[in-house]
């Protein structure tokens, strides 16, 4: 009862905040305030496929690994683990005193310990058709049903897979992969979304969609600092405005501890063009940058099977590697974002994810004048007799696709632009009918195979995310002698090779590796930046 009482407390204590605005925390208790400009669309780990429902998972689940600060799995709930010979079977050990969050359904109210059933309970989920997770792509192939998931013990996990996966440990660590608690999920049916109980540092409160999200800390959370019990923040406020503008706002007033959000509306404002802070805000917060799994690059269609590319002047390849010399990447960076991103030269592949080496792979630096060779070579010399060509973008990268069109107006290349939703646009790639687009690769986990999954050829669309129609059966044969390398070096080094090819054959024009930015409160510590933009509060301190 006392208990219940204090989180009562705490629920009326954080509405009231929301409703004194301007006003600090002034009772020695620590909340981290925060917003989101989007919805969280759900807190069951099953469907963690977005950013904001990934960042509030992320707070109240654990899974068997975690991610270090270089993005290699280490121990999280399994505190050690072993993989067979033949890359087929992992098997964890799991720790002993890791506990589910208190929930009435549990036996006096108080959570249980975690079990290797669980595992095997919460994997199968994201299988299950009943379920429909959107993260069934996870273990999808991988493993033939539920016979893949064995509780051996109540502390020994294992799963057995169809066929060798050497980024499998680093497939893990995605918040998909949280446990859950079986009795709560099947009491709360799909309501599960919206009363989550997991292990995580910090326990859900309360949620009113689209206006306020309240975390607790968990009292019991198994993690430490040290010989300090983690988290150091006594709750999470998250707050849903959709105006960019009037959030920042709200940062700048000190009602928010925490905002990751650049608009173009305002990043003049807080921006150099070379990337620093501007005058008027240096030292009244701190700006971090690091780099972002995300590869901002143009396709370019080239399955010439299609119409579409028979009759385009960027079925020549020399069209396509002009394309890629006569882009100034790092002047669009810098008067178009900021600086913020990094010239994506060296592969698609982006900066960050481990094992890139800039010195290993050929992309494309700007090169006017030899982009001008190669199109003269291709039979369109400064571009004439070169038909137009339409580029296919969203209304988000306006300004970025127009910037482009004036980089090939500068080689003689005749471009249009075509801006649609960005649903009718994916939809348009997805079945072809667009050659020329803008996109992007977003990292799933970290590991380069999962960017070069991108131009396998069984995964041409509609079967996958080869957009571009590439097809090398040298690659093939790479890319899938890659899953059977279990050593990383060597399975860098046919890495480097596949993104060569890509670089080769130009399919793509890669634009950008992107970073992230944060801004904090100068009394938040502890906030670690890393290259899959996980939010991570639990060693979060406010002073």
């Amino acid at each position: 009862m006392r208990r219940i009482i204090s989180d009562i407390f705490w629920i009326l204590y954080l509405l009231m905040i929301v409703a004194c605005k301007g006003k600090d925390d002034n009772d020695g208790k620590k909340v981290f305030n925060i917003n989101l400009d989007q919805n969280v669309t759900s807190l069951d780990p099953a469907f963690a496929r977005n950013q904001n429902a990934i960042w509030m998972i992320n707070q109240i689940f654990n899974g068997l690994v975690q991610v270090d600060s270089a993005l290699n799995p280490i121990p999280c709930i399994a505190k050690t683990w072993q993989m067979s010979k033949d890359g087929l079977t992992y098997t964890f050990n799991l720790r002993d005193d890791v506990y589910f969050q208190d929930d009435p359904l549990f036996k006096g109210g108080k959570g249980r310990k975690v079990v290797a059933a669980d595992f095997a309970y919460s994997f199968y989920r994201l299988i299950d058709p009943k379920v429909a997770s959107s993260g069934g792509w996870i273990f999808s192939d991988k493993v033939k049903d539920a016979s893949g998931f064995k509780a051996l013990n109540d502390s020994t996990f294992q799963i057995t897979l169809l066929k060798p996966f050497p980024a499998f440990m680093q497939l893990l660590t995605a918040q998909y992969c949280s446990v859950v608690p079986k009795e709560v999920v099947e009491h709360y049916g799909k309501d599960f979304r919206n009363h989550p109980v997991g292990t995580g540092p910090f326990k859900f409160k309360y949620w009113k969609e689209d206006e306020i999200l309240v975390l607790l800390k968990n009292e019991n959370y198994w993690e430490k600092d040290g010989d300090v019990r983690l988290p150091y923040l006594d709750a999470v406020k998250v707050t849903f405005i959709t105006d960019k503008q009037s959030a920042f706002m709200n940062f700048i007033k000190k009602e928010l501890d925490f905002f990751n959000s650049v608009d173009g509306s305002y990043r003049d404002d807080i921006l150099t063009k070379s990337g620093k802070m501007t005058s008027k805000y240096k030292g009244k917060f701190q700006l971090i940058k690091g780099p972002y799994l995300c590869t901002e690059y143009v396709g370019i269609l080239v399955d010439t099977s299609k119409t579409i590319v028979q009759n385009s002047p960027l079925r020549f390849r020399k069209v396509r590697q002009a394309i890629n010399y006569g882009i100034d990447k790092p002047k669009l960076i810098k008067y178009l974002r900021n600086s913020v991103g990094v010239p994506a030269t060296s592969g698609f592949i982006p900066k960050g994810m481990p094992g890139f080496d800039s010195t290993r792979v050929k992309g494309y630096d700007y090169n006017p004048a030899l982009a001008a060779k190669l199109l003269a070579e291709a039979g369109y010399p400064n571009g004439k007799g070169m038909p137009e060509v339409t580029l296919s973008t969203s209304t988000t990268y306006k300004d970025l696709i127009e910037f482009i069109q004036g980089e090939l107006s500068n080689l003689g290349i005749k471009a249009k632009v075509d801006v649609s939703p960005s649903a009718s646009l994916r939809d348009m790639m997805a079945k072809n009918e667009v050659n020329f687009f803008r996109g992007s690769w977003i990292a799933d986990y970290p590991d380069g195979e999962n960017y070069l999954s991108v131009f396998y050829s069984k995964n041409r669309v509609p079967f996958g995310p080869n957009y571009t129609g590439y097809f090398n059966d040298e690659f093939d044969k790479l890319f899938e002698q890659s899953y059977f390398e279990s050593d990383a070096k060597k399975r860098y080094e046919l890495y480097y090779k596949m993104d060569n090819m890509v670089m080769e054959n130009a399919s793509v024009v890669p634009i950008l590796y992107d970073q992230s930015v944060v801004m904090l409160q100068n009394n938040i510590s502890g906030y670690p930046i890393n290259p899959l933009s996980l939010m991570i509060l639990k060693r979060v301190k406010k002073k």
